[in-house]
């Protein structure tokens, strides 16, 4: 069974400062007939003046900036009043105030499994406000509440859908993968888009939702840690052997080019060798001089 939604609309109202004119001119006019002619037929408009004035200022009420008010008469919705300053509605109509500023809390750090099933902590900042006032009110029970349940279930699925990193190597096609550490962006997009779709149904329009907090369990986290930096270093290394033989191959062909040295294979294997010794060592080089030749 569905439920059917309650569309805010526009209630009919009117400015509190001319119902207080209009009240004060009654009040005081009953006050002067009171005083002036006191008799049988003015006692009942003396009655009716202070029935009027006491109309009048009963159905005043204030709104200060981004508030507003619900009317409703004996139950039933008459409408949403945005106006701000003093303002005049039915004295029977029961005036509910509600905020349209904007909202902003930051959710608890949970502790939920990534799209690789390893245990992560997560929390995000959601701002939010109210857009349309009946639904907030009348198809929910507490909206505040109910944004608070929905944005820790959407910040559940979204660690569910993707994975905290990815470890594969730099253009294959796993790397490309958006993970919630790099792709900051998409992931913030998809928490608002999401967000927004649950909100929806309590009129309630989110306006940003970022994440604040990421991290691995704590049980987890130094394994994570130490394969991290594993990878850390054969990335560099894999950058340092990659430049060195760029390098040796460069100072090869120079050689050659120049015709400074002929060198054979055997020869050309040895200062391979050790050009990349010296290129990929993690110290400085210790020269060493041969005083013979490589075939003693």
């Amino acid at each position: 069974m569905t439920i059917q939604s309650t569309e805010e609309r526009l209630a009919k109202t009117g400015s509190g400062f001319v119902y207080l004119a209009i009240g004060l001119v009654f009040l005081l006019a009953a006050i002067g007939l009171l005083l002036t002619r006191p008799t049988g037929l003015t006692i009942v408009l003396v009655v009716l003046g202070f029935l009027a004035s006491a109309w009048c200022f009963a159905g005043m009420y204030m709104l200060q900036p981004n508030q507003a008010a619900l009317l409703l008469l004996f139950g039933s919705y008459r409408g949403t009043d945005r106006e701000r300053g003093l303002r005049w509605a039915n004295p029977f109509y029961a005036k509910t105030k509600i905020s349209v500023r904007a909202h902003n809390f930051n959710s608890e750090k949970l502790k939920v499994n990534d799209l690789r099933g390893n245990p992560i902590e997560i929390a995000a900042a959601i701002v939010w406000r109210v857009d349309d006032t009946a639904m907030a009110s009348f198809d929910v029970e507490d909206y505040e509440a109910y944004v608070l349940t929905q944005a820790e279930s959407a910040v559940r699925h979204l660690a569910l859908s993707y994975a905290y990193d990815n470890f594969e190597e730099p253009g294959t096609a796993e790397s490309t993968e958006v993970t919630l550490r790099s792709g900051t962006e998409q992931v913030s997009a998809a928490l608002r888009e999401e967000l927004q779709q649950r909100f929806a149904q309590a009129g309630i329009v989110v306006v940003d939702a970022k994440l604040t907090h990421l991290a691995y369990a704590p049980e987890i986290a130094g394994t994570m840690l130490r394969r991290q930096q594993a990878e850390a270093v054969i990335a560099a290394r894999s950058k340092i052997v990659a430049g060195a033989v760029g390098m040796v191959e460069m100072a090869l062909k120079g050689l050659a080019e120049r015709g400074l040295v002929q060198l054979d294979d055997e020869r050309r294997a040895a200062m391979v060798s050790n050009l990349l010794v010296v290129l990929c060592s993690d110290h400085d080089a210790q020269p060493v001089v041969n005083a013979g030749t490589l075939y003693n």
